[in-house]
């Protein structure tokens, strides 16, 4: 992983992108200014599950089977789980109570074969449960992005605030205006992989205060050489997808939820992760073949077909990966001790 910036003069090509830029915006050439679109009302949550067919598949979901859908959003894979096979049993988790309101009613039909949860999914604890299967869908959904005030995406003004759980105390707008230029820098190369982050974080610093996402990015793109300001994405974008994963402290979490998750299987039972960004398919890439528990079924990840991505094209970043949970050894017995 990337530890420091480069210097300013690194053009910034090859760099990965994440769901952020699925509607890119043009920023004046000039000004660097963005016109947002205007946003009438809150979408409904719901959820169109990536990747759905090869969920299942990754998933091996069988009758009577039991569950756990680590990150489920409106509920589009959970439906997909419980309609695979009959009786299977689904414990659906999400930290975001929006998400939870929407998963009680989407999938109310289904009775006690659900059970919902309200918790982040690194901190989670089964009890006595062993699952056949588990699935975590990464990053944020298309409703959050689509929120006028979540503050995740610089489609239209909003606070800076990129909390998945409204909860917790950190928001955007406290590492945007009060970290130092050497830590914003090092935030935008390290979260982001961005080349400007120097750059970028010098003119964050002269000109805050900022208060919404428009105001931000506008800043950034003004910051930046003019033809950085049409490549394929909006300049701002690897510097959103930074501030997201340190407001939410994502890959810890992530990688607390690998370690955690394999003794939540039931032998031979599966771990399907689907990722946005390079970092999250990294880390999801290592422990699976560093963990003694988990054998790698998929040698390369699972991308969508052109088909999906012509019906959902925020689906373009995904990347699907399966481990199965090997047959369980006798523990060794401790030593003797010495009388």
């Amino acid at each position: 992983m990337a530890t420091g910036p480069p210097p300013d003069e690194a053009d910034g090509e090859g760099l990965h992108s994440d769901s952020l830029a699925a509607d890119r915006l043009a920023a004046d050439p000039t000004s660097g200014a963005i016109a947002p679109p205007h946003i009438t009302s809150e979408p409904a949550f719901h959820h169109i599950p990536v990747l759905g067919a090869e969920v299942l598949a990754g998933l091996a979901v069988k009758p009577g089977g039991r569950y756990l859908d680590a990150t489920a959003g409106g509920g589009g894979h959970s439906r997909l789980i419980l309609e695979a096979a009959p009786d299977t049993q689904l414990v659906a988790l999400d930290q975001d109570e929006q998400a939870i309101a929407a998963i009680r009613a989407n999938l109310a039909e289904f009775g006690d074969r659900v059970s919902v949860c309200h918790t982040n999914f690194s901190a989670y604890d089964p009890g006595a449960i062993r699952f056949d299967g588990i699935l975590a869908d990464l990053g944020v959904s298309s409703v959050q992005f689509d929120q006028g005030d979540r503050g995740f995406s610089f489609r239209h003004a909003a606070p800076l605030d990129m909390r998945m759980n409204r909860h917790q105390p950190l928001t955007a707008a406290d590492i945007i205006n009060t970290w130092d230029e050497v830590e914003l820098a090092n935030l935008f190369y390290r979260y982001g992989e961005e080349r400007l982050s120097r750059r970028i974080a010098r003119r964050i610093v002269e000109q805050r205060p900022f208060e919404t996402t428009t105001e931000l990015a506008e800043a950034i793109a003004r910051s930046v050489p003019p033809a950085y300001r049409h490549g394929r994405i909006h300049p701002a974008t690897r510097v959103f997808q930074s501030l997201r994963i340190a407001v939410n402290d994502e890959l810890n979490v992530l990688e607390t939820f690998l370690n955690r998750s394999p003794a939540w299987l039931m032998p031979t039972g599966r771990l399907v992760i689907i990722s946005f960004h390079s970092l999250e398919d990294r880390l999801v890439k290592h422990t699976f073949r560093a963990a003694p528990a988990l054998r790698v079924i998929t040698k390369k990840p699972v991308q969508p077909t052109d088909a999906e991505l012509s019906a959902n094209p925020r689906a373009r970043s995904a990347k699907l990966r399966v481990a199965e949970r090997i047959a369980e050894t006798a523990p060794e017995l401790p030593p003797k001790l010495n009388r």
